[in-house]
């Protein structure tokens, strides 16, 4: 190790690891598994309040994502204001529709047509909470010091995957919506041109008698989405 590594690399013991039988390990794998195979992209929410405390613990869950040289360059703009909700709602239908238009070209727009999508999005009003999901070119780590951040998409993606987790398993419905380009996101969020917003997590409660496509109901078996070399 180099200089400048042992300088810089102060090593802890592992904390918190707990080793299980293999038996219990397998059943942890089944149980998760099945809770998580019932998360479904739910476009019909409720108007039904979820307690602030409720989205900031997944939110802390979120933040214990692992990050390119742990910088952990994300900010989650958590919006439950009815103003900034409709000024969302309008600047993203007004993107949509110029992406329904022919923006996404034909290809696109067939393989969005079993998902029964269309350019109107009142859940960016109806559900109670909007997550926007920024990655920063250049933050403040833990420490307080200003750097460049690394492998931002892949760190912000894994965090993001981590917050749809906790609020699956807290008992919320999700959905993942990226109007295209969201950049009018920096403006109404307040965020800095030096971040990018990647996503806006809808999640509240589902709607009574809400649907969701059959289509979105198909999965591919482990056999197509994995390979084993033993």
């Amino acid at each position: 190790m180099t200089a400048a590594l042992t300088t810089d690399f102060i090593p802890v013991p592992l904390p918190d690891y707990v080793e299980r039988p293999p038996g219990e390990m397998q059943a942890r794998a089944e149980a998760f598994y099945d809770g998580i195979r019932r998360r479904h992209t739910v476009r019909e929410f409720a108007s039904r309040p979820v307690p602030r405390d409720l989205i900031a613990t997944c939110l802390k869950a979120a933040g214990t994502a692992p990050s390119g040289a742990n910088h952990q360059p994300w900010h989650f703009s958590v919006i439950g204001a009815a103003a900034m909700k409709a000024r969302i709602r309008a600047a993203a239908e007004e993107e949509e529709r110029a992406f329904y238009a022919g923006r996404a070209g034909a290809d696109w727009l067939a393989a969005l047509r079993p998902l029964g999508t269309d350019p109107d999005k009142p859940f960016l009003e109806i559900a109670p909470w909007l997550i926007c999901v920024f990655g920063a070119r250049k933050s403040r780590s833990a420490d307080g010091v200003m750097r460049k951040n690394y492998y931002v998409p892949e760190s912000v993606a894994i965090a993001t995957g981590f917050l749809i987790a906790a609020l699956h398993h807290a008992g919320l419905a999700t959905l993942t919506h990226t109007p295209a380009p969201m950049s009018f996101l920096n403006e109404i969020c307040g965020r800095p041109e030096t971040e990018k917003p990647y996503i806006l997590l809808v999640t509240g409660y589902p709607a009574e008698n809400a649907h969701i496509p059959r289509h979105a109901t198909e999965k591919k078996p482990l056999a197509d989405i994995a390979t084993f070399f033993e």
